[in-house]
């Protein structure tokens, strides 16, 4: 029998996910301007914005705050999604979902940081002290990680969190009464958070991945073989590739149906 959970007034053990071909067909016409095919892939992927909030569980906030949030990333992904790309419709949507949520948390952070996420940042910051006296350099994050036992993830979070946010106006540079501001020196790259945590989360979950599902992932995404061509290399079905390609991403993802 399955847990009744609720949130937002959405019973979680009633959910359903959707067939990769249906969702595309449904994004096609979404896209398109279909609101009931819009509907039918936000109720189709709630599942997917459960498994991303889960990893943010341990901050302390509002589960229904952010499974709100992390629809209106799912909504972005819908409207911005580019089959052409060749890549699952998850694998595309995880970061957006994960990105909206970190800007969500970033602009609250002032107000609302956990315990626990704070005194994973001074333990952070602390080891970053020792390293740099033993070793005359500052570690990476996944150095910090490794030292402190926790998800290299996790340590990027928290050090963020604790950052004091600065105004984009603030003068950073004056010459004569021409001011120069921080916003002037600010790069347009929308999308570098969502590929540092997508970096993260995949060279995460490729380490719970077994060689054969490592390598179907490494073919298929890296070296863009089709699913035909890795079943003749080693020796499988084209169906049983695919499902090998389909349960190593919902392992990367944290994705369970």
């Amino acid at each position: 029998m399955r847990n009744r959970v609720e949130i937002t007034g959405v019973n979680t053990s009633e959910l359903k996910t959707i067939a990769n071909e249906r969702m595309m067909e449904l994004i096609v016409q979404s896209q398109n301007g279909n609101e009931e095919a819009r509907d039918e892939l936000v109720y189709g992927n709630l599942k997917l914005i459960l498994s991303v909030i889960k990893k943010f569980s341990h901050r302390g906030e509002n589960l229904d705050d952010l499974f709100q949030v992390g629809c209106l990333g799912l909504l972005k992904a819908i409207d911005n999604f580019d089959m052409s790309h060749g890549v699952r419709f998850s694998t595309y949507a995880v970061p957006m979902i994960i990105g909206e949520i970190r800007r969500y948390l970033r602009d609250n952070s002032s107000i609302r940081v956990s315990r626990s996420l704070k005194d994973l940042a001074y333990k952070s910051l602390h080891f970053k002290e020792q390293f740099l006296k033993e070793n005359h350099r500052e570690p990476s994050a996944e150095e910090i990680a490794k030292g402190l036992n926790v998800e290299e993830i996790d340590v990027v979070i928290s050090l963020e969190a604790i950052q004091d946010p600065i105004s984009i106006y603030t003068p950073i540079y004056n010459n004569g009464g021409d001011e120069i501001y921080l916003i002037d020196q600010i790069k347009d790259e929308d999308n570098s958070e969502d590929r540092k945590i997508l970096e993260l989360t995949i060279k995460n979950g490729m380490k719970r991945l077994s060689k054969r599902e490592k390598n179907i992932i490494n073919e298929r995404y890296y070296l863009g073989k089709t699913q035909m061509e890795i079943a003749n290399d080693i020796g499988i079905s084209q169906a049983q590739v695919s499902r090998l390609e389909k349960n190593a991403l919902k392992t990367i993802f944290d994705y369970k149906e």
